[in-house]
This record gives structure tokens, C-alpha cells and sequence, in this order.
């Protein structure tokens, strides 16, 4: 059993690694609200986007638009893999790869653009096929910053070395719940909508809507992967303020673990002491 000198210290360390996993807390608390002020503030952009995008699409030629072309049979994919930089994330990581793993068996090949050293880290050490590797996303990205992604993505497509390219990331959903999502982005299929709910409006393009479709196209995976990297990064905040608030509070049920343990070994030796003495003063009389 520890003595009582080991189990004060124990309390002390575990007290110093608990102030800094309430320091991390508040630090998560405090990006995981800029960063999910910046989530919400361009899904209406890029459903408004979306939404240009089925309103042409009735317009549009695929096989003259090379995004919109499909190919069959599909014998290549590339994956976007977003993660994060750093860990202490809980299991965020490691969900959103198994889920990719887990569609990357039943394609015929894939390869990975790796987004976040934790995605790059964990590719590298399965010896997977890595075209592209994009480590430090800052934590307030822009579009500068994700654009050079967007770019690699369409030019490993309308170059014919992958046939679809899938973007996946961990969507936001609240503080507490984030969801590992895998989604098409190339070639583009636009959402079906019901008509019924449409409003009878004809809209009018200019110069013709080919030429606003090629225009649009590049522009929404652009803003896709920026909408998906700004969801991924409110998902690593609201994950890291989760486990650190949970890493303070095994702390706090550590320390009253230890602070029992101390107190009982202090009372048996204070007992064991005033034993001896009373066996001493037992043998002096004797």
C-alpha cells in the first residue's frame, strides 16, 4: 500500500494536471464559439449556392462541363480526409477515419489528400496512397487558406487520374455531438428537389447558362471544402472542451480517491504509533 507521503504527492500532481485541463477548457470554450459563429454564419451561403447549382443544372450539358461528367466504371477515388492538427479530441479522429477506411474497401482503389497532421500521421503509418498533404489549416480558416485544397481536388479529376473524389470530415452538430460524414463532391449531382414546393419562376442567365454553370461549378467545391474545414474545426473545439471538461472532472473524483486513501493511512499510522507507546509504557511498568 502507498504511504501517506505518496498519496500527498499523488494529489499535488494530480491537482497541477488539473488546473491545465481546466485551462484547456475554457481555451476550447472560447474558439469552439467563434468557431461555431463561423459554421453557421456560411451554411446559408453554400445552400444558397447549392441552390443556383440545381436551378442550372436542368440547363447544363455534362459532357461539356467536366465537373458534371460522369465516368463508369469508377476505378479510382480520391478521399479529402479532414482532421485536426492536435489531438486531445476524443474518439473524433479516429471515427472519421474508420468511416473512411470503411469506404475505401469497397471501392477498387482510393487515394487520400490529408488534411491535419493526425489524418497525415495515420495514413503514413498504413502506407496508404497520399497525393497531397495539407498539415497546419489555421484555426481561423479563410479561403486562401483552402482553396490550393479545392484546386488539387479538381485537377486529379478533370485530369483523369481519380474518377470520383469524396470530402470527408466530422460535422458539427452541437457541443456535444459531432458526426464523422463522407460525401461526393466530384463529379457534381445536383439535389433533387420537389418541384411540387418550387416556386413557378423562370430565371433568365446571362450570358447563357452554360457559360454561368462552368463559372459557378469551380466556386462551389471551392466553398464546399471551406464549409467543410470551418465544420470540422467547430467539431475539434466542441470535442477538446468536451474531454478536457471530463478529464477535470476524473480529476476531481481522483483527488477525493487519494485524499480518502492519505486519510486512512495517516489514521493507521497515528493508531500503530500510539500502540508502540502504550506497548512501551506497558514493558516499563513490567
Amino acid at each position: 500500500m502507498p504511504s501517506e507521503r505518496d498519496l500527498r504527492r499523488r494529489v499535488r500532481s494530480v491537482k497541477n494536471i488539473q488546473q491545465l485541463t481546466r485551462a484547456m477548457q475554457l481555451v476550447a470554450a472560447s474558439k469552439m464559439r467563434r468557431a461555431q459563429e463561423a459554421v453557421l454564419a456560411s451554411r446559408p451561403f453554400e445552400q444558397k449556392l447549392r441552390s443556383v447549382l440545381n436551378e442550372l443544372a436542368p440547363y447544363a450539358d455534362r459532357e461539356l462541363s467536366p465537373l458534371l461528367h460522369r465516368r463508369t466504371p469508377v476505378r479510382r477515388v480520391a478521399i479529402v480526409l479532414i482532421t485536426t492538427d492536435r489531438g486531445l479530441v476524443g474518439p473524433m479522429n479516429v471515427n472519421l477515419l474508420r468511416t473512411a477506411l470503411r469506404f475505401a474497401e469497397t471501392q477498387p482503389d482510393a487515394a487520400y489528400v490529408a488534411v491535419g497532421r493526425k489524418g497525415i500521421g495515420s495514413l503514413r503509418r498504413m502506407r496508404a496512397t497520399v497525393i497531397a498533404e495539407f498539415p497546419n489549416i489555421p484555426d481561423r480558416p479563410t479561403t486562401n487558406d483552402t482553396n490550393v485544397i479545392a484546386r488539387v481536388a479538381v485537377d486529379e479529376f478533370t485530369n483523369g487520374n481519380v474518377d470520383e473524389v469524396h470530402l470527408g470530415f466530422t460535422r458539427f452538430i452541437n457541443t456535444l455531438r459531432q458526426e464523422p460524414t463522407l460525401r461526393r463532391i466530384l463529379p457534381l449531382v445536383p439535389e433533387e428537389e420537389d418541384l411540387d414546393q418550387l416556386p413557378p419562376i423562370q430565371y433568365l442567365f446571362e450570358p447563357d447558362p452554360q457559360t454561368v454553370m462552368d463559372l459557378i461549378l469551380p466556386r462551389f467545391i471551392e466553398m464546399t471544402v471551406y464549409q467543410a474545414i470551418l465544420e470540422s474545426k467547430a467539431s475539434q473545439w466542441s470535442a477538446q472542451m468536451v474531454a478536457m471538461r471530463n478529464a477535470t472532472d476524473a480529476a476531481d473524483d481522483l483527488i477525493s480517491d487519494l485524499i480518502l486513501a492519505a486519510n486512512k493511512a495517516r489514521q493507521t499510522r497515528i493508531t500503530k504509533e500510539m500502540l508502540e507507546i502504550a506497548s512501551g509504557a506497558e514493558a516499563l511498568k513490567g
